[in-house]
């Protein structure tokens, strides 16, 4: 899948749609305490796992959705496109005609376009409009780390050892978990924590990385602290890594009709909340 002249190009399946349902997804990962010894390998187990994703400096995918949002069950398509540090593409693609919505975010701004209604929020953070979305709080680097499956500031020298087989690295706001399988199995970053920036201690979100492909993941899972706001599963397919993408990736070409839209709007009346 390729970016051209600013579109996606690619296979799309279903539109996003939402069912008023509640959650009822399967049980998340079971992760170890976060207290243990400090061992003396993590430097080289997070080495190890992140060293696929670490030279990832672009990704383009076709993501299955699934899951809940606001207790809305959701299931949809998206293309989606990230660069490094903190670029990002996502367009929700219908059977036909327009998309659904497209927002293109790089560095601390972000648009969103609804090309059916003419609307477009402007000039906002990328963690606003996707919390007004899509009730998830993460900023352009945080999807495109999501996506990845990687760390942003890792700390091994404060990490922690739980067994033989876990190890707690603190990444920024949170920890990251890395895995491995076996006494000879490879490290593999399983599990990331982010918590509140204003509230020590509490969760904000967490992501879940399963069937690693040449150790990316091809299923990412993400939740909100209390499941209700959001857990949503995202399975990456026609993945290509690290093909160039031009300036008009992360632009949303703005037609001159489209009336503006307050995140409050989009909050209260957006593509997720009407269905």
């Amino acid at each position: 899948m390729k970016a051209v002249g600013g579109h996606w190009s690619g296979r799309a399946a279903a539109a996003l749609t939402a069912l008023l349902c509640a959650a009822c997804g399967p049980s998340l990962m079971s992760l170890p305490p976060s207290a243990g010894s400090l061992p003396l390998d993590a430097t080289a187990a997070l080495a190890e796992a992140t060293s696929e994703c670490r030279a990832v400096s672009t990704l383009t995918a076709v993501v299955d959705v699934s899951g809940s949002i606001d207790g809305r069950r959701v299931h949809g398509t998206l293309l989606a496109g990230v660069a490094r540090p903190a670029a990002v593409r996502l367009e929700a693609v219908a059977p036909a005609g327009p998309p659904l919505f497209i927002f293109v975010a790089r560095d601390d701004e972000a648009t969103l376009l609804l090309p059916r209604e003419d609307r477009v929020v402007e000039h906002e953070r990328p963690e606003t409009v996707l919390e007004a979305v899509a009730a998830i709080p993460m900023t352009a680097s945080e999807l495109r780390l999501a996506l990845t499956g990687c760390t942003a500031a890792p700390d091994a020298l404060s990490a922690r050892g739980v067994g033989p087989d876990w190890r707690i690295v603190p990444d920024g706001s949170g920890d990251a978990y890395l895995q491995r399988s076996g006494q000879n199995g490879p490290w593999r970053l399983v599990a990331a924590i982010r918590r509140q920036p204003d509230r020590a201690g509490v969760d904000s979100w967490r992501a879940e990385y399963r069937d690693f492909d040449r150790g990316l993941p091809r299923v990412v899972r993400l939740t909100s602290a209390d499941r209700a706001r959001f857990d949503i599963r995202l399975m990456l397919s026609q993945v290509e890594i690290n093909v160039p993408l031009g300036p008009d990736a992360f632009a949303a070409r703005i037609p001159p009709r489209v009336a503006p839209m307050t995140v409050q709007e989009l909050r209260d009346n957006g593509p997720l909340r009407r269905r």
